[in-house]
């Protein structure tokens, strides 16, 4: 398997569409063309995680954070990240970040921890906008069961947990083909009139290349009659933080030690106390103080993240229990995650779980 194509296995499962415009996802370092021997997964990728690439005989190392988050001016390993991607390319070793690609996704980084807290009913929390299109063809009536299909082979018409979903209006179409056409009904030089379907469909953004070009082929017309507009609807199975809930009702403190014990943690930060039962939880890997507010309003209980700051904890107003657990252990069930997806999706490939700690943060 070259890495190309498994960079096209990594984006059905995470497209890169949806990762946040802040971010710096996809392939950091290395050929497209190179062939693949072993991947690495890890969290980070630093220098000793490219070591352990190298003794596993790995040449392509999967990380959900990017190494490289800002553009380089030099390369002369002055520091930890050129120190790392050097020695990387010297070794002829290609580096992909998943990142927030995977934590948009409705199996990703926020799934793995509503899973490892054993919580049901998960749903996105904060559902990414702007992630839905429509497109508008015309066609003959006779064809339009033809195109529908296979826009539908496509990915399109896709909605929540409906498939094959269209609007179709039959009308009256008219053209008059200029000289250069090439009419495949109708006259150069004389109007037409034609019984068309119009047809309206939705796809997920991420499919859009592969819609169109379904369009283009299937169509019979030598120009296709075609729009493209985006829908503000949001997307039930794109967006940040999960809610969810647990199996049964606790006390806050029975939470607190919930939490330590299945996200196996020794230390928490969290708000002042104030006796509500905790049953709804919301959870956002990483760095999460921003969906504070989007917690509250979805009805949460408790909201797990990290990286809260002093102010922060202000925001709970004894609405809401915030816990923040740390970043690195909010999201180290990412790599074991990924593992597990990636085995059963290519079953006869090798990929390796990086046992190297990369977390920056230590307790004393």
């Amino acid at each position: 398997m070259l890495v190309k194509d498994l960079i096209n296995h990594l984006e059905e499962i995470a497209p890169l569409n949806y990762a946040e415009d802040f971010d710096n996802v996809g392939l950091l370092v290395g050929d497209k063309n190179t062939t693949v021997t072993n991947v690495l997964v890890t969290l980070d990728t630093l220098e000793e995680v490219v070591d352990e690439a190298i003794a596993k005989k790995c040449n392509f190392i999967l990380s959900f954070h990017p190494i490289l988050f800002k553009g380089l001016k030099s390369l002369t390993g002055k520091n930890y990240v050129e120190r790392t991607v050097l020695k990387a390319i010297k070794n002829n070793i290609a580096i992909y970040a998943i990142h927030t690609a995977l934590d948009n996704d409705n199996n990703g980084v926020n799934a793995m921890m509503c899973n490892q807290l054993n919580l049901i009913n998960q749903r996105i929390l904060i559902p990414q906008k702007q992630t839905i299109k429509k497109l508008t063809t015309y066609v003959p009536v006779a064809e339009a069961e033809t195109l529908r299909t296979a826009l539908f082979n496509a990915g399109a018409g896709q909605i929540g947990n409906y498939k094959n979903c269209s609007f179709n209006v039959n009308g009256i179409g008219t053209y008059n083909a200029t000289e250069k056409a090439n009419p495949v009904i109708g006259v150069i030089g004389e109007n037409h009139s034609e019984a068309e379907t119009q047809l309206n469909i939705t796809y997920a953004k991420h499919v859009e290349k592969s819609v169109l070009k379904a369009l283009f082929e299937t169509h019979s017309y030598d120009e296709v009659a075609y729009e493209v507009t985006t829908i503000e609807n949001t997307n039930q199975n794109i967006g940040m933080g999960m809610i969810a809930e647990l199996k049964t009702t606790q006390t806050e403190t029975e939470f607190l030690h919930y939490l330590k014990e299945k996200m196996d943690i020794s230390l928490i930060r969290h708000s002042k106390l104030s006796d509500r039962p905790v049953k709804k939880v919301a959870v956002l890997g990483g760095s999460g103080s921003f969906a504070i507010n989007a917690a509250k309003a979805a009805g949460a209980d408790a909201f797990v993240t990290s990286d809260l700051k002093y102010h922060d904890f202000f925001q709970a107003e004894n609405a809401i229990l915030l816990a923040d657990i740390g970043h690195y252990e909010s999201e180290q069930y990412t790599k074991s995650g990924l593992v597990a997806i990636l085995t059963k999706k290519i079953p006869n490939f090798a990929f390796i779980l990086s046992n190297t700690n990369t977390n920056p943060v230590k307790y004393f």
